[in-house]
Order: C-alpha cells, then sequence, then structure tokens
C-alpha cells in the first residue's frame, strides 16, 4: 500500500500526457494568444520541465506576432500594412498548428521568427 501524495506535492506527467499539453499550449495561441502559454510558463518555469520549455516558445511566437501586428496595423496608414495582415493571420494559424503536430509526436518545436524574449 502507497503513502497517499499531499495535496501541495507537485503532479508528474507522463510523457504522453506532457506532450498532450504542450499540443494544447501551442494550439491554445489560436484563441488566445499569449494567455495560456504565460499561465503555463509561470506555474511551471521554477521546474525546468519541457512543459515550460513549450510554454516559453510558444510565449515567444506570441509575443513576437502581438509585435508585427501592432507594426501592421500603425502601417495601415500607408497603407503597407494592410499587405501584412493576411500573412500574419496565416503565420498565427500554421505555425501553432505545427507547432502542436510536432509536440504530438514527441519532439520539441521552435518557432521560426520568434524574438527569444522570455527565457
Amino acid at each position: 500500500m502507497s503513502a497517499p501524495q499531499s495535496a501541495s506535492a507537485p503532479a508528474v506527467f507522463s510523457d504522453r500526457e506532457v506532450q498532450t499539453q504542450a499540443t494544447l499550449i501551442h494550439l491554445s495561441g489560436i484563441l488566445t494568444f499569449f494567455i495560456v502559454p504565460l499561465i503555463v510558463y509561470f506555474n511551471q518555469s521554477d521546474k525546468g520541465s519541457e512543459l515550460a520549455e513549450q510554454a516559453r516558445e510558444a510565449l515567444n511566437f506570441q509575443i513576437t506576432l502581438a509585435i508585427m501586428w501592432a507594426t501592421s496595423i500603425a502601417a495601415t496608414a500607408l497603407l503597407v500594412g494592410l499587405l501584412f495582415m493576411p500573412v500574419l493571420f496565416l503565420f498565427g494559424l500554421v505555425f501553432p498548428i505545427l507547432a502542436a503536430v510536432s509536440t504530438s509526436r514527441g519532439e520539441r518545436y521552435r518557432y521560426p521568427l520568434a524574438l527569444r524574449l522570455v527565457n
């Protein structure tokens, strides 16, 4: 008979659970932008886990995407920003899906074109 776990003990994730959670973190960026990756990163950052690493990647990408959106919106006065908006929309949709597919296979994913602002 094993001893019961205390309520404050951290949950131990199997590899499959980490893959599923990392997949959901990347997909959540499509709807919630940086909110879910930020929450997971702050909750997992002290553990140095695979989940914290993937949350950091998603967070960096979403922050980079937000900066690009702000720049594009500011550039609409010059009509140049309108050209970039469809591209940014596709970036925000395609790259999180690619990241989710990659992490669901157990692979680490690094977003291309993402600024590494959160370490």
